[in-house]
């Protein structure tokens, strides 16, 4: 019976965690820093989470500040998902730590799209007035 490396998902034998010894230390290493940043991922995750629906929510009576609010917690949180990108534990069973991580720095990326299509909405909301 095979199962996969906890890194990078090749196909491995059933008393093995890792194909090769650099899959091994990557790994060592990805927990390492995981531990190392995990209470300033938190602080700024959730700060940024609770930031975008709090910009959202001020646009119709604010809409320059509720826009610079969700926008620049979008760039900060995609900023942190490429910088820091720290899959959840089901993300990391389903996929495999390398898969995971090139996952989650594609969200960033998305998130940073994201912040820049609501500052686009903002100066062509502005344009039309």
């Amino acid at each position: 019976m095979l199962k996969k490396c906890d890194y990078c998902a090749k196909e491995i034998s059933y008393f093995e965690q890792y194909c090769c010894d650099e899959c091994h230390a990557k790994t060592n290493k990805f927990y390492e820093m995981s531990e190392k940043f995990e209470k300033l991922f938190s602080i700024v995750n959730m700060i940024c989470v609770f930031g975008i629906p709090v910009g959202v929510f001020l646009f119709p009576f604010a809409k320059v500040p509720g826009t610079i609010i969700a926008s620049i917690s979008c760039f900060i949180l995609g900023i942190l998902l490429i910088l820091l990108p720290f899959p959840t534990e089901s993300m990391i069973s389903k996929f495999k730590l390398k898969k995971a991580v090139k996952i989650t720095r594609i969200i960033g990326i998305c998130v940073i799209i994201l912040g820049l299509l609501i500052c686009g909405f903002l100066f062509f909301f502005f344009m039309n007035e």
